[in-house]
């Protein structure tokens, strides 16, 4: 929508073809139970100050309390958003990471806040093949500088790091190290002592509030508010959407774009075609590999995806009474897992096909953001659990296991929520086999690719198809699995359309 957005306001004549019913994919919210409505995920993400800027529009966000909250001893430790508030909060249980905590918290701002930077352009091009690539890597080395030497030293030393080995140079409280690490594998299948969750950390935190080492801000009007506003501002700028329109193939002559066709048989003519489903889905799925290298084939077949997230939705009559369970701690994120050690554990069972005993849990409640996502009275509870295989390696997942899965994430949750499971009146488990069928998402991966270090910046999606453009001349990538990746919200959209209408773009039309 944001892509659509941005070449209707330049004059180009556009058609959104939406396979499902109603827009706005992984954006959206479901209803999953009789006056129950969620939304998929706990983070609205990022909106990139450039894209607001070119939409011509913001969106009103409230920044949570709490920044994290973490399951210790059957309570809550909640970390509150404010730096100087959450010291006092660490000091109860650690005096030396109190003193640490500000520091910490605002490099972690700084380090995120680097690659905010780097996500409102396009990835470098390390070949540099003409002055205006060559001027965006120096402007990439003036950010960097600008830095200072410090922070230069730390982007370098940390980011490749595994989340826990950063944490433990950092924290000596494990409940705190959880509460913060549990980022550093966020839908990626990847246990916190592996390379470049550090990466992820800081991806997740980009855009977040000073302060916070989780949580990012949320839309004031709702989980769809952004969807609802820009749907709005492509209709002003003149874009058609058509819904139930699920494109089948990508029309392909003489290495060039003539159009789509649609799964009823429809065929609709245009010179370029933009692409947000994810790139395996775009390249193996919807185009005649006879116009594509088979070395590039080869290379978008090796995409990472490995789905690992599963969603349970609980309706509940009522949130826990205890007073030590605060609503500001249920609106942000709540992380059930004590220990990172806790996490990687999960992550052993589901390298050999297996669903741990004690799955990574992390839950909030979208209804005490938004109260009219349920019945007066009632609420939301969300869970997001890792790490979920979409095929276990003791048969196909079925109605049988996600049962399973329910009951034993609703112990998970009861231990450190008393009276949760009385309170449930309807659940509903989301797998990856869900998110294939529902979402088109290649093995379910709600990242379209994971961001692994190897998928990354001018490697995303794979080298060679970093910039949006493919070797099919009209032919552009600007979902989730290109640059800057999930949950930068129109981030690639919006950079794709830019590379529709650049000049090299328009030379070679």
């Amino acid at each position: 929508m944001v892509a659509a957005t941005a070449l209707a306001k330049a004059g180009r004549r556009v058609v959104v073809l939406e396979a499902s019913d109603t827009i706005g994919g992984q954006a959206r919210t479901h209803e999953f139970a009789p006056g129950f409505r969620a939304p998929l995920h706990h983070d609205t993400g990022w909106l990139p100050p450039n894209v607001m800027r070119g939409l011509g529009f913001g969106i009103a966000s409230t920044t949570p309390d709490v920044s994290v909250s973490v399951a210790h001893d059957g309570a809550l430790r909640s970390i509150p958003t404010d730096a100087a508030r959450a010291a006092g909060v660490i000091r109860e249980h650690s005096s030396r990471d109190a003193g640490r905590w500000p520091a910490f918290a605002r490099r972690l701002s700084t380090l995120s806040g680097f690659l905010g930077a780097l996500y409102q352009g396009p990835p470098p091009d390390v070949d540099a093949a003409s002055f205006s690539d060559f001027a965006a890597l120096l402007g990439l080395g003036r950010r960097f500088r600008a830095l200072g030497r410090d922070d230069m030293t730390e982007v370098l030393r940390v980011l490749p790091m595994s989340v826990q080995d950063f944490l433990e140079d950092e924290l000596e409280t494990p409940w705190l190290r959880a509460a913060v690490g549990a980022g550093g594998v966020r839908d990626i299948r990847q246990g916190p002592r592996s390379g470049g969750t550090s990466f992820v950390l800081r991806h997740s935190l980009v855009g977040a509030p000073d302060g916070s080492v989780r949580a990012r801000s949320w839309w004031r009007d709702g989980p769809d508010a952004f969807v609802i506003a820009v749907e709005a501002a492509a209709r002003t700028a003149g874009a058609s959407i058509r819904t139930g329109a699920k494109v089948a193939r990508i029309i392909v002559s003489d290495d060039a774009v003539t159009g789509v066709a649609l799964a009823n048989g429809e065929e609709i003519s245009a010179p370029i075609v933009l692409s947000t489903v994810d790139p395996a889905n775009t390249l193996l799925g919807l185009v005649d590999p006879v116009w594509l290298d088979p070395e590039l084939l080869r290379a978008v077949q090796n995409i990472k995806f490995r789905a690992c997230t599963a969603v349970i939705h609980f309706a509940v009559d009522r949130l826990p009474s205890d007073a030590t369970v605060a609503s500001a701690a249920l609106a942000s994120v709540v992380s059930l897992s004590p220990d990172l050690d806790s996490i990687e554990r999960a992550y052993d069972a589901a390298k050999y096909g297996d669903v741990a005993a004690e799955p990574h849990v992390e839950l909030s409640s979208p209804s005490v953001r938004w109260p009219s996502l349920a019945p007066a009275g009632k609420h939301i509870v969300t869970a997001r659990v890792q790490f979920v295989p979409r095929q276990p390696r003791d048969g196909p997942w079925s109605d049988a296991k996600s049962g399973d899965l329910a009951d034993r994430v609703t112990a998970i949750i009861s231990r450190t929520l008393p009276g949760f499971a009385a309170s449930v009146l309807h659940r509903a488990v989301l797998g990856a086999s869900d998110f294939v069928t529902h979402l088109g998402l290649t093995d379910g991966a709600l990242t379209h690719g994971e961001l692994t270090l190897d998928q990354i910046l001018f490697m995303r999606p794979v080298a060679g198809l970093a910039r949006y453009t493919t070797p099919i001349s009209g032919l552009y990538l600007g979902g989730a699995g290109s640059h800057p990746g999930p949950s930068v919200v129109g981030g690639a959209g919006w950079l794709a359309a830019r590379a529709v209408l650049s000049p090299r773009a328009k030379a070679g039309s």
